[in-house]
């Protein structure tokens, strides 16, 4: 039950009640007690008079009573429903200005933190609410503004030491000598082991920054020409069906669209099984782009594939071994700060069916 409705509501049960006690004390002073004529030294024709005079005085009294009660009630229905009407019209004006408020709030986002309601007005409690979210839209401005400032930092200083150890590693291995049979294989397992913590540094940095929405640089992409390119890259020995038709594009940053269609793309791939599938297709319908990606693979659970969304979550022996688990965690994100979702589902025969929806923009060349 809406606030509207509840005042409306109580402003007719206080007229009804106001009216009830009105008929209360209108009831109890139109009793009247009727007088009886004593019987005694008036002679009979006297008092048969009396008596038939009273008896209709009392008749009309009683008339005169009920078209009182009768108007009464009448006034007392058309008094609460004009209360009601009236109720509705004043507790809209009363609440304009929170609907007011509420449009405003809605309004503002994570990409435009830094505009504020600054309703003007009479100090009165409309505008102390008002400047209470004024207040925590600064804080919350300020928090954003310091994450991305740290993902900024960390992307630097988190990369340095990276690119030390390998230099570190080539340097060693290029001395001049035999390099022993050991060390060799050291190297290279060194080497994996930093590729694999510069690929999930990379992966935490998308992540963040999708979340956050630290992106301004939103333009046309062809969600065609992505999948295609994607396509292109994987060198597996699967069977590929492609239905890319004319050329549908979406509006928002180059690199995580990017990112986003070759991870769906390449975990696909990556968690297929052998002689398996892979369908992808661009589609457009009204205002929406939607990539579907088909594949064939292990049966999952369909409780939780929707969980392969989570940073770090993979389903089966056959899932954990590959990846750093934020490939659908990224895909959700990216897809999540261009307005769009991320849909999962298990196919009965095996694999995953990925659909992935983002709104449609204007269609540039592939």
């Amino acid at each position: 039950m809406g606030v509207r409705l509840r005042y409306t509501l109580l402003y007719g049960a206080m007229v009804l009640v106001s009216g009830v006690g009105l008929l209360a004390i209108v009831g109890g002073l139109s009793v009247r007690s009727t007088t009886q004529a004593r019987s005694g030294t008036a002679p009979a024709p006297a008092a048969e008079q009396i008596a038939r005079l009273q008896r209709q005085l009392a008749d009309a009294d009683a008339a005169h009573s009920r078209q009182l009660l009768v108007g009464l009630i009448t006034g007392l229905v058309v008094s609460v429903l004009l209360s009601l009407l009236l109720g509705r019209f004043l507790a809209g004006r009363v609440l304009r200005p929170l609907r007011v408020l509420t449009q405003a709030t809605r309004r503002i986002s994570a990409d435009n933190l830094h505009q504020r309601l600054a309703v003007r007005g009479p100090a009165d409690e409309v505008k102390d609410l008002a400047d209470t979210i004024d207040e925590l839209l600064a804080r919350l401005e300020e928090s954003f503004a310091a994450q991305r400032r740290f993902v900024a930092d960390a992307s630097h200083e988190l990369r340095t030491p990276l690119a030390t150890m390998r230099a570190s590693v080539d340097v060693a291995m290029a001395k001049p000598g035999p390099v022993p049979a050991e060390t060799a294989v050291l190297a290279d397992r060194i080497r994996s082991s930093l590729d694999e913590v510069d690929r999930l540094l990379e992966g935490f940095l998308l992540l963040a920054r999708a979340q956050h929405g630290a992106f301004d640089d939103r333009e046309a992409v062809s969600l065609t020409a992505l999948a295609a390119g994607a396509l292109r890259s994987q060198e597996q020995d699967l069977a590929v069906y492609e239905d890319l038709p004319a050329d549908v594009a979406t509006r928002g940053n180059p690199v995580l669209l990017a990112r986003l269609v070759g991870n769906v793309i390449d975990n696909a791939f990556r968690h297929n099984v052998a002689g398996g599938w892979v369908r992808v297709s661009v589609t457009a319908s009204g205002s929406s782009a939607a990539l579907v990606v088909e594949s064939t693979g292990p049966v999952l659970d369909p409780a939780q594939v929707a969980q392969l969304g989570r940073p770090f979550h993979r389903l089966g022996a056959e899932r954990t071994g590959s990846g750093n688990g934020l490939g659908l965690s990224i895909v959700a994100a990216v897809a999540a700060a261009h307005g769009g979702s991320l849909r999962l589902r298990a196919r009965p025969a095996g694999g995953l069916l990925v659909t992935v929806v983002l709104p449609l923009a204007v269609a540039v060349p592939a």
